[in-house]
């Protein structure tokens, strides 16, 4: 299969392609078409959004409508402390104190380090990107004013559909409360000894010995209930909303600086081509450095940034959810989708 899709996708640039930009060659919505083309292929319900910058050219699938974000929201979050830090509001060398009551599950390295670090807010923005670390997620979500200024922010930019929906740890707290109401109460403290006690790389009693009896609690029942089915259209339930168009439009300000000051844009850069995940999706099976954000839940798995190809930066933004196959050949042919776009732009290799 994936021999066919290479086979495929060279013959398709073949015939898009010149030696620059193909749009000189196929006329307005070649690009477009090139990617109806692939991901009509992909295993999932897939979107994405392509912008060239230097010669403006778009191509789309999708482009606007609704995904979950995953983790790719939390690129709003890294841009208003940028915007805070530039007008003063927030100094990235402050020092942020790790108690029992900030650790979060799911990605990142915190939740393995002692209690008492303190790393900078710098630290914590450079973790939630490229580690996508929750612990430093929550922290720098209520360090720029929670949720709600990050929605507040994000609808005064005029974005509709890019949306915070939960912090992770409410987020995670959802997968109790779905086994009984009375969970939705639980402390964050709760939550991480629920998913995180045993996993820790050191015990920490705190979760571990004074929640011993919530913990078998919800382990047994657990045991005796089947998962609640995930229902991929209640938006309510997802950790953040994301269309294709306006997650590369939030990066293209980023790329292009008219978010932040120069130097803090230039900070940004850094953090995204420093990512330390998703190298089996865009960047996959390219030799062009890659600056991007990954999120993957449940039946999602999303990839967003800018590849720096010969011919200059491409914004791309690819969401996909509802995974019909496995996680590995969706993300497979995401890297599929974005060397056919780095062929389409830089021309086919020789």
């Amino acid at each position: 299969m994936r021999t066919y899709a290479r086979t495929f996708a060279a013959a398709l640039v073949s015939c898009f392609a010149l030696s620059g930009f193909a749009q000189a060659a196929d006329g307005p919505g070649a690009l477009t078409r090139l990617l109806e083309a692939q991901l009509a292929r992909m295993p999932a319900k897939s979107g994405i959004y392509i912008k060239h910058l230097p010669s403006g050219e778009e191509g789309m699938v999708k482009a606007d409508e609704h995904f979950e974000s995953a983790s790719t929201i939390k690129l709003a979050t890294m841009v208003i402390a940028f915007q805070m830090a530039d007008a003063g509001k927030l100094k990235l060398d402050d020092r942020v104190e790790l108690t029992p009551a900030v650790l979060r599950g799911g990605s990142g390295i915190y939740r393995y380090k002692d209690l008492g670090l303190r790393p900078t807010i710098r630290d914590l923005i450079t973790e939630m990107v490229i580690t996508s670390d929750n612990t430093a997620t929550d922290l720098m979500i209520a360090k720029v004013g929670g949720k709600e200024r990050v929605n507040a922010w994000l609808k005064d930019a005029g974005y509709q559909v890019l949306n915070q929906t939960h912090t992770t740890g409410e987020y995670f707290r959802l997968i109790y409360a779905a086994m009984d109401p009375k969970y939705a109460s639980l402390s964050m403290e709760d939550v991480f000894a629920l998913c995180c006690a045993d996993t820790t790389v050191r015990r920490m009693p705190v979760f571990s010995d004074q929640r011993k009896a919530l913990i078998d609690e919800v382990r047994a029942l657990s045991a005796n209930r089947s998962p609640a089915p995930s229902d991929p259209n209640n938006e309510s339930r997802w950790f953040g909303a994301a269309s294709p168009r306006e997650m590369g439009r939030l990066v293209e300000g980023v790329e292009k600086c008219t978010v932040a000051k120069l130097e803090s844009c230039d900070e940004m850069r850094r953090m995204l081509r420093a990512q330390q995940a998703g190298t089996m999706k865009i960047p996959h099976y390219l030799t062009v450095p890659v600056g991007h954000k990954t999120g993957e839940t449940t039946g999602v798995t999303n990839d967003v940034g800018v590849i720096y190809a010969k011919s200059g930066p491409i914004v791309i933004s690819f969401y996909n959810m509802n995974m019909t196959g496995t996680r590995a050949d969706t993300e497979d042919m995401m890297g599929e989708v974005a060397r056919v776009v780095v062929d389409y732009f830089d021309g086919v290799r020789k």
